[in-house]
């Protein structure tokens, strides 16, 4: 009982975290001695700084802000000045002149502003052809195609379409309500039809050659999150769908990120997406992973060992926390080299890292903690 009292209760602490809690994984406890050498504390990215003594002063205290108005924004300059017959001394008669200026800023907005884009296409015919001819070619002017034949959708609206949905976060009923509100009739389904058509034509060529670019990098990283998809064909609506994330490594000069929806989590997916792909798979601990191609290596994650310990440290009271088996286990994976360029991170790390982790596993299996609790 009073394991099973200590359990709920580790459930109660980690429920109350995830609800009121902060997100980040930070640790203030005191980290434990795990290393031996004097450059345990040591930044060997940073250089040592030099000290320098400074008096000790007063200052106002100001308003800090974030506020900030970009250099190249175009400039609408306003003077004001005195009226021609108001520009006389009060005391003596004589003429005013400038002897300075008070400047104040301002922000304007000009709402955007939709205007109708009409393409009249000249055809030409030969006169002398129509009189002496039986035949008469006819000539028609250049114009460019249309992004969607049979739509008055241009690039332009598209773009401001989809810019408002999926990074603005505007559904397409409330950007319908908007259209409407600047008498402008176009529906949500049309919306909806004209960014798939548009995907299909346009986008889905360039996710392709971005694919194909991302099995050029040597390590990527993977993980896939759960999403909820309503009225989605043979599904209840409660049933689990899948979003996996495929993103090329730090190292990358160009960044890569792509999404790819499943309806479910089998391994088939990421062999699928990764079939032209051979080198390093970072990852999480799924299992799935590890059923990929022998050209694939998957290597593990540190960021997800160190959450479950971090996780079976914050579940504890509060006293114990820093003393805990859980903590010495976030201090097992905390040494970072990440401000290290590649070579020097390997260095360290089979400097300083690697004996860590071989102390860390033989720390780990003599253990003698309960199966089920979270340390377990």
């Amino acid at each position: 009982m009073e394991q099973q009292v200590q359990w709920f209760m580790e459930q109660i602490r980690l429920s109350k975290r995830k609800q009121f809690g902060v997100s980040s994984e930070q640790t203030k406890i005191e980290q434990l001695n795990l290393f031996n050498e004097d450059e345990e504390t040591h930044n060997l990215a940073v250089s040592e700084p030099q000290r320098i003594e400074v008096k000790t002063h007063y200052r106002k205290r100001t308003r800090l802000t974030t506020d900030k108005l970009p250099a190249d924004l175009p400039m609408e300059v306003i003077e004001h000045k005195l009226p021609e017959k108001d520009s006389i001394c009060p005391d003596c008669g004589g003429e005013l002149h400038t002897m300075g200026k008070e400047t104040r800023d301002e922000l304007k907005v000009i709402p955007a502003k939709a205007v109708i884009v009409r393409h009249i296409r000249h055809v030409y015919s030969c006169r002398n052809c129509e009189k002496t001819s039986d035949h008469t070619p006819i000539v028609k002017a250049e114009i460019p195609e249309p992004v969607i034949k049979g739509s008055f959708a241009s690039p332009e609206t598209i773009a401001h379409i989809a810019t408002q949905k999926f990074m603005m976060g505007s559904p397409l009923y409330r950007q319908e309500q908007e259209w409407k509100q600047n008498g402008i009739e176009i529906s949500r389904q049309t919306m909806s039809n004209w960014l798939i058509k548009a995907c299909e034509d346009w986008l889905e060529a360039i996710y392709e050659e971005m694919k194909k670019r991302l099995w050029e990098h040597e390590v990527l990283h993977v993980d896939e999150t759960v999403v909820q998809v309503l009225k989605e064909p043979g599904k209840a609506a409660q049933s689990k769908s899948y979003m996996w994330l495929y993103r090329t490594s730090g190292e990358a000069k160009h960044q890569i990120i792509l999404y790819d929806y499943q309806p479910d989590r089998k391994h088939i997916h990421p062999e699928e997406f990764l079939k032209e792909f051979s080198g390093y798979l970072h990852a999480d601990g799924y299992n799935g992973y590890y059923k990929l191609s022998e050209k694939i290596t998957v290597i593990g994650c540190w960021a997800h060992v160190r959450r479950k310990f971090f996780e079976a440290m914050e579940a504890l009271p509060k006293e114990k926390q820093a003393t805990s088996n859980a903590a010495k286990g976030v201090t097992y994976c905390e040494k970072q080299f990440a401000l290290l360029c590649p070579e020097n991170r390997l260095k360290e790390r089979e400097k300083q890292s690697k004996p860590i982790i071989g102390e860390f596993y033989d720390w780990v299996g003599k253990l003698n903690v309960l199966p089920k609790t979270h340390l377990g």
